[in-house]
């Protein structure tokens, strides 16, 4: 790793506590926006005042802060834009993430002191565009997730200024960036207004019989349109996965290493941010090749295969041929389930007591995994006692009340930590 290039793990933020997770694992920032504005529409958990005080908590612990701007923006959407730009240029994040070109206008006359970064969404996949962008005044640029890796590096080698930032983890979209129509055709949600169903991971029936497409120039690419008993899943791209790949990714030039998943759950989050910031340390600090590799693999085996994910792939990373359907199943993965996070811990007559909340069923005997903050190693116990807030005991405790249980742990479990059983 070059000691001139900073290296930037940057995660998704779905909302206020879902950001503090990130940072608790090791992400250096965060993105995050709001329903307005933002390409995150029904799962996102941010108001103004939240933003106002994600911005100031971050940097309040030396951590960065994006404010996705990104819708495709139509006239009525300018109409608020103004005073929300006036307000983030008082609140100074550390950029915005926009992929519209008079959004992008605004920013400049209504929060200029704020630095853009062109959203994935605007599809940059060559030099020349990159190059476009970096003279118009954008410091960064996340590239489309059709780039492969020979590409990324001529484009940092012909704009050697420009930040590139690449996403590494996460869904990849059946459609160009993102640019789908099938939820707004189904159901009414436009994707490119941040309200996507995602209808490309529904079951779809194949009437009568399997189907195999085939484009008449291209016979030796034939598309299967397969159906089993619980439907066919012809759209369903497998997720991204490149943690064996960031030594590579880091040659060719990339700045930011972006994780996907604003909407999905606090373990799922924690878990990929930290294996990526195992990844990253672990470069730091062995910069023998073939030991990298050996330890990338046994960290993606470790965490991110546990996780349910629709299968890895590698996109189009090394080339369009290794870019792969998920067409069997919806998801894969989910070993064990995630059924609490700690919100505290206390002593009570010489007992540590963690203050659970409950995300799935949790019962006395339950084997667990414990995943901690700052915690290489994961803490494995089981169940044996286990409180109501009154302090009675019980037995089990489940997701979905809200309400808090108190677990009798064998050690202090800090804050932000997560429970897994399988």
């Amino acid at each position: 790793m070059s000691k001139k290039q900073k290296i930037e793990l940057l995660a998704p933020a779905g909302s206020p506590e879902k950001m503090k997770y990130a940072f608790a694992y090791g992400a250096d920032a965060v993105y995050m926006g709001i329903p307005d504005f933002s390409l995150r529409v029904r799962i996102n958990k941010f108001t103004m005042d939240d933003v106002k005080s994600a911005i100031e908590y971050a940097h309040g612990i030396n951590k960065k802060i994006y404010v996705t701007v990104n819708i495709v923006a139509h006239n009525q959407h300018l109409e608020k834009l103004p005073g929300y730009l006036k307000k983030l240029e008082k609140w100074q994040p550390d950029g915005f993430i926009i992929s519209d070109p008079g959004v992008i206008t605004m920013s400049k006359k209504y929060a200029p002191s704020v630095p853009i970064h062109l959203s994935t969404q605007t599809n940059a996949t060559n030099w020349q565009t990159v190059k476009f962008w970096y003279d118009q005044g954008l410091e960064r640029v996340v590239l489309g997730r059709e780039v492969t890796l020979d590409e990324i590096k001529e484009i940092s080698k012909r704009v050697p200024k420009c930040e590139i930032e690449y996403f590494v983890h996460g869904a990849m979209c059946m459609s160009h960036s993102g640019r789908c129509m099938l939820s707004a055709w189904l159901s009414g949600r436009s994707a490119n207004l941040g309200d996507c169903v995602q209808p490309c991971r529904w079951e779809y029936k194949v009437n009568n019989i399997s189907v195999e497409l085939e484009e008449p120039s291209r016979p030796d690419m034939i598309i299967p349109v397969e159906e089993d008993m619980h439907g066919t899943y012809i759209f369903n791209s497998k997720d991204m996965c490149f943690i064996e790949y960031l030594p590579e990714l880091i040659d060719a030039g990339v700045m930011s290493y972006k994780i996907e998943g604003r909407a999905k759950s606090h373990a799922y989050l924690a878990s990929v941010v930290k294996a990526y910031r195992q990844a990253f340390d672990l470069l730091e600090t062995e910069k023998d090749l073939k030991i990298q590799k050996r330890k990338l693999k046994a960290i993606k085996k470790k965490v991110l295969d546990k996780l349910v994910h629709r299968g890895y792939t590698t996109g189009f990373l090394f080339g369009r041929e290794t870019v792969e359907q998920n067409v069997e199943n919806s998801h894969v993965g989910g070993q064990e389930e995630f059924v609490g996070e700690v919100l505290d811990c206390v002593e009570i007559n010489g007992k540590n007591l963690a203050i659970v909340r409950a995300h799935n069923a949790l019962r006395v005997g339950d084997k667990l995994r414990i995943m901690m903050p700052g915690e290489e190693k994961d803490l494995r116990m089981t169940v044996k006692k286990m409180y109501n807030s009154d302090g009675d005991k019980i037995e089990s405790a489940h997701g979905g009340t809200g309400e808090l249980v108190k677990v009798l742990v064998n050690k202090f479990i800090p804050k932000y930590s997560i429970l897994f059983k399988k």
